[in-house]
């Protein structure tokens, strides 16, 4: 029995040897992966090589590469190895649906289910598609798609609406919400809505396609909807602070002509909403699909047939994160309570005491890490 049993173990261990093996003689291909994660308990997505304490997206997939035995183990301590590239650098908390990298791989059989294996649950590998040699999931992105999942209380006046769960956004209040949102569109100077940036810095130059909130909907007593921005590119908190002023002005704190002003060159205090309700959503590749989509040995990258797989793993993991954070700390809340301390008539000498009085309660939400493209 006890040999019966070791011939087994050993046979077992030659099997895996064997397998791999043939992966070591498979030839490396260049693919996307379509990801989706729900960000909550990770410092966002990009790897810090040389910083475990802080655990984030890349590092659970890195993992799962090298374990399911599509990349050598040394291509997972030097990413460069295998030409590995994401879309975008979602920051600490914030979830995708249609997360986008690019890397070098052995095209083993089974191989989404090989990695997914090595994955947690919240973190799936959804797709995959063969790409060009010389593909940049980054450089090769025209435009990115996130949305913004709020509790609708967070547009209430401050003077004559009530403040908490049970209120409800009227239809006016949603216009005017959209006609604030619509203002965004077009190529704007963003320095405001980031840090680091001075007004003449020409990346602060933003180009957005489509800004607009949806109808709201109740999950759980609470009254929610999703803004939707598609953009060229984001720079850091850009996003959470071009809703985070949006609210300003709906709640009563700020005049509409705020926006503009925001544009010129003179320093504006803009609040920057929580990081919580961020999600990166699509990621598109116009000019690519135009020219590679349709030459018979590419495909486009489009992902109608996992946009079931998508949809699913949203009402399974990122929507359900989103509303009991938001029960449990009420993040918005809070938020909200710090918008009094916000002097939106400012000049740029009045607001350095703000930023003091107000960093600890805006800083601890994570930026965004919408700095597909910051400096």
């Amino acid at each position: 029995e006890e040999n019966g049993h070791q011939n087994k173990k050993l046979k077992s261990n030659a099997d895996e040897e064997d397998a791999e093996d043939q992966n070591k003689r498979l030839p490396k291909r260049k693919i996307v992966l379509l990801m989706a994660y729900s960000g909550k308990g990770y410092h966002g997505m990009q790897r810090n090589v040389g910083s475990s304490q802080f655990k984030t997206i890349e590092d659970d997939l890195v993992s799962a590469l090298v374990q399911s035995g599509c990349i050598p183990e040394n291509h997972g301590e030097d990413m460069k190895k295998m030409s590995f590239q994401r879309c975008a650098r979602t920051d600490k908390g914030v979830s995708a649906a249609g997360q986008i990298v690019s890397l070098k791989v052995r095209l083993i059989d089974d191989i989404l289910e090989k990695i997914n294996n090595h994955l947690p649950s919240h973190i799936r590998i959804l797709g995959l598609k063969r790409v060009t040699g010389g593909f940049n999931s980054k450089n090769k992105c025209d435009a990115r798609t996130y949305s913004y999942m709020l509790p609708t209380f967070a547009f209430a006046h401050k003077d004559h609406d009530v403040q908490e769960e049970v209120y409800r956004l009227d239809k006016e209040t949603l216009e005017k919400v959209n006609k604030l949102l619509a203002c965004y569109k077009g190529t704007h100077n963003f320095h405001n809505f980031t840090s680091q940036k001075g007004p003449r810095d020409p990346s602060a130059k933003r180009y957005i396609m489509e800004m607009y909130c949806g109808e709201p909907f109740v999950r759980e007593n609470i009254e929610f909807a999703v803004i939707k921005v598609k953009g060229q590119s984001f720079m850091m908190h850009q996003i959470r602070k071009m809703i985070g002023l949006v609210i300003a002005i709906v709640k009563g704190y700020a005049a509409e002509s705020i926006i503009e002003r925001s544009w010129g060159e003179e320093k504006v205090d803009v609040p920057k909403a929580p990081g919580l309700g961020l999600v990166l959503e699509r990621v598109h590749f116009e000019k690519y699909n135009r020219r590679f989509g349709n030459d018979g040995l590419h495909e486009p990258l489009e992902w109608t047939e996992e946009e079931e797989k998508i949809a699913v793993f949203k009402e399974q993991y990122i929507y359900p994160t989103i509303i009991n954070t938001e029960r449990e700390e009420k993040s918005m809340a809070n938020w909200l309570n710090t918008l009094s301390i916000h002097d939106f008539n400012s000049s740029a000498v009045g607001m350095q005491a703000n930023n003091k009085n107000s960093k600890n309660s805006s800083d601890l939400e994570g930026s965004d890490g919408c700095d597909d493209d910051s400096d």
